[in-house]
């Protein structure tokens, strides 16, 4: 029987197991998450998978994909929040996904012989790496850097799909970098970063007919190119670097990125509690594993219950799609001209009927992540009892921006 078919993950089965609690609180089902595990693990054919540290942002749940095969090392999203691994114990081998400009976190680097040898600081301009040594003075610690290419799509001049990231497009922009990294003393080029945005966060079955069939077009060719571009990067980076490794991809394309020769590894970390966002790809289909429960405190109407608090938007471009979603009991929406508020959310639907004062609707965040920063604690679910509580970074007193 696969995970969608076990009869724990229904409201009832939620409500039953979490009876003792009083809402709002958040829950992660482990059987969910493990499975989700497991099919990124299938999907990445033999390349190691990083996590990224930003998609989880609980110390438990880190250590747990972790410790399971196939998955190595962690993608963090700040440079203060990889020292504080370090300094856990959580890993000894992370890379800081983007630049930065914290000269603490740069000063508490470089006294830490054991972070030094562990953290991997994201560079895509000289900019970067005089910052660095105006934050350290010349003569600092060598600090492992990772040069970023820019993996967007730019089909025709002055058209730019993806995110926009790296200055270093082409084999000659990261190839001058490169040699002025090797020629600076204190640094040494251990990896390389392209992360495809337009195609690992971007579904290809998330609208109608006309827009999936655009998106998968855009999918292939974007691809396509990246394919022969990243290649020839990597390829002649590595006659001036010896690099330790090359890091592209992200749930979404996992398969696609992973094929790829010179990539050796790829990263992944939405995948495992997978948010609404990750409901519309034709290529795999994650089981919901981060949920959070909202009381019903109002009864407007005969058509409308109204829930305490909610209003957990989820960042990127404002719309619909970075609302929270109702998803037990099912048949429930919310209301177009509201949204999901500060101190109430109102949902309407068939299932509305039913509900009374007191009970819970289960809702789904648009992104994984993010549901961290509102809780201070995970509730843990196993084979549909509750295990316990662990605390995520906001429950550990960690705010990294």
């Amino acid at each position: 029987m696969s995970y969608r078919k076990c009869v724990t993950s229904t409201a009832h089965g939620y409500d039953l197991a979490t009876k003792d609690l009083e809402p709002p609180f958040a829950i992660v089902d482990l059987d969910a998450f493990d499975a989700n595990a497991d099919d990124l693990r299938r999907r990445a054919a033999g390349k190691p998978i990083r996590v990224v540290s930003k998609s989880v942002r609980c110390r438990e749940l880190l250590d747990r994909v972790l410790a399971r095969p196939g998955f190595a090392g962690l993608m963090c999203y700040s440079l203060a929040e990889a020292v504080w691994h370090v300094e856990e114990g959580t890993t000894d081998d992370i890379v800081v996904a983007y630049p930065t400009a914290d000269h603490e976190a740069l000063r508490l680097l470089a006294a830490n012989d054991r972070a030094r040898a562990a953290i991997s600081v994201m560079v895509d301009s000289p900019e970067h790496l005089d910052l660095i040594d105006a934050a350290l003075g010349h003569g600092h610690p060598r600090i492992r850097v990772c040069l970023e290419l820019d993996a967007s799509w730019r089909p025709v001049p002055g058209v730019h799909v993806g995110t926009r990231r790296s200055p270093v497009f082409t084999a000659r922009q990261a190839v001058a970098f490169a040699q002025e990294i090797v020629a600076r003393p204190g640094f040494s080029l251990v990896g390389m970063m392209a992360y495809e945005g337009q195609i690992a966060g971007l579904g290809d079955a998330a609208g109608s007919a006309l827009h999936n069939r655009v998106i998968g077009w855009m999918h292939r060719h974007s691809a396509a190119e990246l394919v022969r571009r990243r290649g020839t990067v990597v390829r002649a980076v590595r006659a001036i670097a010896e690099l330790e490794f090359v890091n592209g991809g992200g749930t979404g394309s996992i398969e696609t990125t992973g094929a790829e020769d010179v990539i050796t590894e790829v990263a992944a970390g939405s995948g495992l509690l997978a948010p609404t966002l990750f409901d519309g790809y034709s290529r795999f289909h994650p089981s919901p594993a981060a949920l959070f429960a909202l009381p019903v405190v109002r009864r407007p109407s005969r058509t409308v219950a109204t829930l305490f608090s909610g209003g957990y938007i989820a960042s990127g471009p404002v719309g619909p799609s970075r609302v929270p979603s109702p998803y037990f009991p099912k048949g429930l929406r919310l209301l177009g001209f509201e949204g999901a508020g500060e101190v109430q959310t109102p949902v309407t639907g068939d299932a509305v009927r039913d509900l009374r004062l007191g009970d819970r609707v289960w809702l789904r965040h648009a992104k994984a992540g993010e549901l961290a920063e509102r809780f201070a604690e995970f509730h843990l679910l196993r084979g549909g009892q509750r295990d316990r509580a662990v605390p995520t970074y906001r429950g550990e007193g960690r705010n990294f921006g």
